[in-house]
Formats: C-alpha cells, structure tokens, sequence
C-alpha cells in the first residue's frame, strides 16, 4: 500500500462495502476493528475488495443471501479476503520480475493539515487530562506525556526534506498504544466487561468462520476503539485526518 490509498485505506474499504450492499449506513465498530486489522497485516487494499466482492458472490448463492436477507457485517468477508490476498502474492511471487508502478511524489496531506491534526489531538489529550486529573492522576500523567510528545512531531514537519509519512505513522503509533494501555488499565472492570459482552454478541455469528489468531486480533482492535471513545480520546493514526 502506498500513496493516497496507503491513507484512504478506510475510506476506499467502507464505501466499496456501502455499494455492494447497497445502502449507505454507517459501519460497526466491529466492521472499523476488521479493517484495522486487516490494515495491521497490510494486506493490500486491492485484495480487500476482491475479497469482499468474492464474499458478495458466495453470501448470494445461501440460504440467507437467496431470502433477500444483506450482508451485514464485513465479518463474513474475513475469510475471503486472506484468501484472495494469498493468491494475490502467489501470482505475483510467480510472474517474476515486473516493472514497478510509478509512485506518486505527492504528498497526500498538506504540512498545514498534518500540523492542524497533530494540535488538536494535543488539545484533545490535554483537556481530557484536566478532566481525569482528580479521579484518575496516573491516567492523567500519561495522558499529559503523550501531548508533550506531539511537538517534536510538530517539528519533524518544518524540515523541506520529504516526509516519510509511513515513519511519521509508526511514531503516532508508538504513542497511540502507549496511551491504549493506559486508558485500559484505568477503566474500571464494569466498563470492560461491558465492552467484552457487546464485543462477543457483535462477533458472535461469525466465530466459526475465523482463526483463533483473526479473533484475537480483530478483539484487540474493537476493544482500542471503544475504550478511546469511552474516554473522549481522537485517535492518533494518520488514518484519521479529515
């Protein structure tokens, strides 16, 4: 994945679902902790649509899907998308040497955005701070060092040299899992097991149909976003820039 579809991952993913379902609603935390993961294993966002078309073919030949009944959770299409990225680096690990694709040089986000992004996650973390500093001072303190961190990111985007914006995400990431531990640690176990039981009814119909390693992966992602949400807390990956 590179260029402007490397950071439209999301985007591309959710609206080609909207149309083969044909309906735009919006997608499920559980639907956003997929594609996440999918996103982790960087798989190609190419074999995520082929995939989740495969899955569309197969889901209109059941049962279900011949009752008119749709699709409604891109966790049906788990299982069509590996296999479709496998085939796709077989075939490419078989055709030998290829020309490589130009990539663009362009940078998809301006300096101005990125600097507008990275201030207002600062104000985000340091207002919540403020907020939990009486009920929750450890919580506070990390949330407090993760802002501090966010100007020498600032800096990074004064130098003229182009940005490796893959290195610029592994920082923001670095500083998001930083801060996923410590809003996890902090809340309290009725919030969590409230978490855990929406997770396991929304994964529920589809947990045969997964590895124990895709369970585990796509729970770990679920459970980041809610818990950010829970708290008030803008992500930090460049995947969010508006």
């Amino acid at each position: 994945m590179a260029g402007f579809n490397y950071f439209n991952y999301f985007t591309e993913i959710e609206e080609h679902f909207w149309r083969k379902r044909g309906a735009h609603l919006l997608v499920s935390p559980l639907d956003w902790a997929i594609v996440e993961t999918w996103q982790k294993s960087a798989i190609p966002l190419e074999a995520v649509l082929r995939g989740i078309d495969r899955a569309f073919e197969s889901y209109g030949r059941s049962r279900r899907g011949a009752t008119g009944r749709p699709l409604k959770s891109l966790a049906y299409c788990v299982d069509a998308v590996l296999e479709t990225a496998a085939e796709m680096q077989e075939a490419s690990a078989g055709a030998g040497p290829q020309v490589r694709r130009q990539i663009s040089t362009t940078e998809p986000f301006s300096r101005g955005e990125l600097r507008h992004f990275l201030d207002d996650r600062r104000k985000n973390l340091l207002t919540s701070a403020e907020e939990h500093a009486s009920a929750s001072p450890h919580l506070a303190q990390q949330m407090n060092e993760v802002a501090a961190a966010i100007p020498a990111l600032q800096i990074i985007l004064d130098s003229p040299a182009k940005l490796d914006l893959e290195d610029f995400e592994r920082r923001l990431t670095v500083l998001e899992d930083k801060l996923s531990a410590a809003l996890t640690a902090s809340a309290d176990t009725d919030t969590m097991l409230t978490l855990r039981r929406d997770m396991d009814d929304a994964l529920a119909p589809y947990r045969r149909k997964m590895s124990a390693e895709q369970i585990a992966s796509i729970e770990r992602q679920y459970l980041q976003k809610r818990v950010f949400e829970i708290y008030g807390l803008s992500r930090l990956s460049l995947y969010y820039v508006k």
